[in-house]
């Protein structure tokens, strides 16, 4: 038996500095037009786009402590946009609204998925976020990785994209 699920509920990112992170957070999720559900001194919840988004501040003991990608534990996080225009709206915000650190602007990932189109930015405490578009079924079309035609899993994954070696 098995069950297939309907996506990410939320997701919540607690943050070192939540007077520099919560208002970052709230004016990203109404661009993406989500509301706020929760807003308190070192809390935020925001609501919409089939998703939730809940930022609250580190106790004061762990706010010396900022987020790295290279710990264990979450690396970044990834929405999925509706059209690569999408995509370029997003950054086209994030650049001029927001103090986001920019990792990369729109680019072709196909390496990754046929089609892939990203960009990727960090929030005011380094937490990396990613807004993608893959068109069709991505790897699950037909002739995909994963496609009836597909040549199944990959057994590498780098700079290089998705390989086999």
């Amino acid at each position: 038996m098995s069950v297939e699920v309907n996506g990410i509920a939320h997701i919540q990112l607690t943050v070192s500095d939540p007077a520099a992170c919560l208002p970052f957070w709230e004016k990203l999720c109404h661009f993406l037009e989500m509301k706020t559900l929760i807003r308190g001194e070192d809390v935020l919840y925001c609501i919409g786009s089939r998703t939730g988004i809940l930022v609250r501040g580190a106790p004061a003991e762990n706010q010396s402590y900022r987020f790295n990608q290279d710990n264990a534990g979450l690396h970044h996080f990834c929405f999925r946009a509706r059209s690569a225009s999408d995509v370029d709206d997003i950054y086209a915000f994030v650049t001029k609204e927001l103090d986001a650190r920019i990792i990369h602007g729109p680019e072709d990932g196909s390496r990754f998925a046929p089609g892939y189109y990203s960009i990727v930015f960090e929030d005011p405490d380094g937490i990396r976020v990613e807004f993608n578009y893959v068109p069709g079924k991505g790897h699950f079309d037909e002739a995909g990785r994963l496609g009836e035609e597909g040549i199944g899993p990959a057994n590498h994954y780098g700079e290089d994209g998705l390989t086999n070696r």
